[in-house]
């Protein structure tokens, strides 16, 4: 009787326990869930895919002409908007760029504040940020028993804030970095992104010397689960000699550490501060890594791995399943942390895959397998794209998977103190964080991108923690030929890796896109417009907001009514001559005083031009077509 009661007690508990994971596991999957309801948007990329596509079809070719203003929000920030609001039922949240407040809005009510959660940061954090004190959004978890729905944030000075939904007091705090003043160098600029019972962060500062990695905190009360650095040994990498591969071989030991000259690694860049999608079926998250340090390709020589690299890492432990460095010795900071976007059964060449593809800073779109991450396409997505001619295809090639650089713009090749012109594209590449959308309707993307250009040269710079590590001047400028437009709005097929059309704009596309299954996609400029366009590229519609637009275009259905939110707010690296105030010759020389290290910049036009790493110059005229602002616009049919 005891052992049939012990045998019964055993069955019990494991049914039990099977029960609780079971119930952990639908709890895991309730925000993929949450994002198959295209009335709200409950993740900055729309889903775990980063497809940034909408069912919502109220809003249609036809009738998008008669779009109008709602109602509209100020965040009360004058600097560079990023990102853009979640979505859940009645609530629509609100970030901004530092101080990173907060926002809870009743949509029942034109967005009344029902909450708003305002951080005390360090102020020192402002001037180690290098490219505008921009934040691309909140991310959501739903209720898991007793734990709250929660909002979480990660704020400039690295710290990762966990706040109630309802309420928007703090569920519990961390800090991501190592500290909180600024002192490394560090800083968060990022969108977490949850997955499962986790939250993904990353970090920014690989101008400040920053090791790069991705770290997981539990969501229940924000303890590490795992951290995954860029660059080092195995043990931080968290890469298998034998098991992790790039290219179908293994990376063998220690790769992280034996492609730089001694510890360059411990200061290496790489950091994390783009987008993360995730695969439920594989298990897998997909980002990209950023620039190695410094800009000065000289002083670092070797592959300097794993900077400029896709990570496929598995969800539970971090651990990597394989990797592909996109641009090996990155000699024009082109980081590669620019989201990955996840389709099923693309036909290529024949045969059917699952597919990441991504659009790099380097001017080339990569398609590949995403369960082996087998190289299917690496395509320029901008005719003017000419540091490389191509990637080399090949898989019997000891160059396979590596672009082919040409030698009169590899800055490595031309040297320290040389002045390396015409390269295109310019450091901040083809396409930088602004995401790219898909729509499974057309089969193809819709990629915002910049079409410029710079000169580029390098010089000897020393590591201090918490001071520029940058080595480099860059001036930018128009691609040549056209009629000097600095950017272009492009469908891609993803599977030729063809330009199917191509919408020019007189500067940079530097918002996120937007498809829906009205037919219509969505994208703001620089000047401030938002604009909608249909499947072949032909303009429908566009409106004049209050700002540049550099926020990501988000819809939403409320009370049966479909709704088109951004946020407007002239910023980011582009846009840095307005929001830093860098058009002023004493602030830039200020600028320069603070980063180069002593180096003369030349004249007060160099002084300028070359202020921002190079931006200032080559959008200085967006100063006759915006200013400073921050603004959340809704747009709606007429009632």
């Amino acid at each position: 009787m005891r052992a049939l009661t012990q045998a019964t007690y055993i069955a019990t508990t494991t049914a039990l326990l099977s029960l609780g994971a079971l119930y952990t596991a639908s709890a895991n999957e309730e925000l993929a869930k949450m994002a198959k309801n295209p009335k709200d948007w409950v993740m900055q990329t729309g889903d775990y895919a980063n497809t940034r596509y909408s069912t919502l079809k109220q809003i249609t070719k036809d009738n998008v002409k008669n779009l109008q203003v709602k109602w509209t929000f100020s965040t009360g920030v004058l600097r560079g908007h990023e990102g853009g609001p979640l979505i859940i039922g009645d609530v629509m949240y609100v970030h901004t760029p530092f101080p990173n407040t907060v926002y809870a809005l009743d949509l029942n009510k034109d967005g009344k504040i029902l909450w708003k959660y305002e951080p005390k940061q360090d102020t020192n954090v402002i001037p180690i940020m290098c490219c505008d004190t921009v934040n691309r959004g909140v991310a959501y978890a739903p209720a898991d028993g007793d734990r709250p729905a929660l909002v979480i944030l990660n704020q400039a000075d690295t710290t990762v804030v966990a706040l109630d939904a309802k309420t928007g007091k703090v569920a519990w705090s961390v800090k991501n970095g190592e500290n909180i003043d600024g002192g490394k160098g560090e800083s968060g600029t990022s969108a977490p992104v949850v997955v499962k019972d986790k939250v993904l962060v990353g970090v920014s500062g690989a101008e400040f010397g920053v090791r790069g990695w991705l770290a997981a905190y539990d969501l229940k009360d924000g303890k590490l689960a795992w951290k995954a650095y860029s660059e080092g040994p195995d043990a931080d990498t968290l890469l298998d000699p034998e098991k992790t591969t790039q290219l179908g071989k293994p990376v063998g030991k220690d790769s992280g550490t034996n492609t730089w000259e001694g510890e360059q690694w411990k200061t290496g860049g790489g950091t994390t501060w783009g987008w993360y999608s995730y695969d439920p079926k594989l298990n897998l998250i997909y980002y990209g890594t950023g620039n190695p340090s410094t800009w000065n390709p000289v002083q670092r020589p070797g592959d300097n791995r794993w900077s400029m690299t896709i990570f496929a890492r598995d969800a539970d432990t971090g651990k990597a399943k394989w990797v592909y460095q996109m641009t090996p010795h990155d000699e024009w900071d082109y980081d590669g942390i620019n989201e990955m976007i996840l389709v099923d059964g693309m036909e290529v060449k024949g045969k059917k895959h699952d597919v990441l593809v991504h659009f790099d800073r380097n001017g080339f779109a990569y398609t590949m397998d995403r369960a082996t991450g087998e190289l299917l396409v690496a395509k320029k997505y901008d005719p003017a794209v000419n540091w490389a001619t191509e990637v080399n295809m090949d898989p019997n090639s000891k160059e396979y998977g590596r672009p082919q650089v040409v030698a009169k713009y590899s800055t490595q090749q031309n040297g320290e103190d040389t002045n390396s012109s015409g390269i295109c594209p310019a450091a901040l590449g083809t396409k930088d964080q602004q995401p790219a959308a898909y729509s499974p309707k057309t089969g193809l993307f819709y990629v915002p991108t910049n079409h410029v250009c710079m000169d580029y040269e390098p010089y000897k710079v020393s590591y201090t923690a918490g001071q520029p590590y940058v080595g480099a001047t860059v001036s930018m400028y128009p691609a040549p030929g056209g009629d000097g437009n600095m950017g272009n709005f492009i469908a891609w097929d993803a599977a030729k890796g063809e330009i199917v059309w191509s919408k020019p704009e007189q500067f940079s596309v530097w918002s996120g896109a937007l498809a829906t299954a009205g037919d219509v996609i969505f994208y703001g400029t620089l000047e401030g417009y938002i604009k909608a366009v249909d499947e072949h590229g032909k303009e429908l519609y566009k409106f004049k907001t209050p700002s540049g637009i550099i926020g990501n275009v988000t819809p939403f259905e409320h009370n049966g009514k479909q709704y088109i939110a951004v946020l407007s707010g002239v910023g980011g690296w582009a846009g840095i001559g307005l929001a830093g105030g860098l058009l002023s010759p004493d602030n830039a020389a200020a600028w320069h005083g603070a980063v180069d290290q002593g180096r003369a910049q030349g004249d007060q036009a160099a002084v300028v031009g070359t202020a921002g790493l190079g931006a200032v110059g080559g959008y200085a005229a967006l100063a006759d077509y915006t200013t400073l602002g921050g603004q959340l616009t809704i747009f709606g049919l007429p009632d």
